[in-house]
């Protein structure tokens, strides 16, 4: 139910409903996990390799997109699996599964990727220049637009490669 279907129902039932559907979600993650463990080593690889080309063309089409004056940012662009550590100070997201990968932008150096992406009110600065006001910044969107406009190309491309994994997979002895 989203939020406005639960606006009606008492606070009560609404932590009901949420625990009932974080416990769903918990065991289709469990599910999802018990299936992935099934997958054959070399099933893994291709998909694994699949992921990798997706990324990279990712990385290529944001550091692209992004608007560069020192070329940090555009620079910090990068992927990893989703079992890898992550970058800290960065921006994106992904999986936390062998079979996923965590695209990101920014690192500790660049820590500024989320005000590129969604700009910023102008404001009061805080910090080292405490008082003095912040123009703002428009947002350059380079990220999850590139995400959303690449997302059916992606699925399709690691779907393909799932099937090619199985079929391998099936007809190997």
């Amino acid at each position: 139910m989203s939020d406005g279907q639960n606006s009606g129902l008492s606070k009560g039932r609404r932590a009901a409903i949420t625990r009932q559907n974080n416990a769903k979600t918990l065991k289709a993650k469990a599910r999802i996990a018990q299936t992935l463990k099934r997958i054959p080593a070399e099933a893994k690889k291709e998909i694994r390799r699949e992921l990798a080309a997706a990324a990279e063309g990712l990385c290529v089409e944001m550091r692209g997109r992004v608007p560069v004056e020192s070329g940090e940012l555009r620079d910090s662009i990068t992927w990893r699996y989703g079992d890898q550590a992550r970058v800290l100070y960065s921006q994106g997201g992904g999986g936390d599964h062998e079979l996923s990968v965590r695209i990101s932008a920014g690192n500790y150096d660049v820590r500024y990727a989320h005000l590129v992406e969604f700009g910023a009110a102008p404001h009061i600065a805080g910090g080292q220049h405490e008082g003095k006001q912040h123009p703002g910044a428009p947002a350059q969107p380079f990220f999850y637009p590139t995400i959303r406009g690449n997302k059916r190309k992606i699925d399709r491309a690691v779907s393909n490669a799932v099937i090619r994994a199985i079929r391998r997979a099936r007809s190997s002895p």
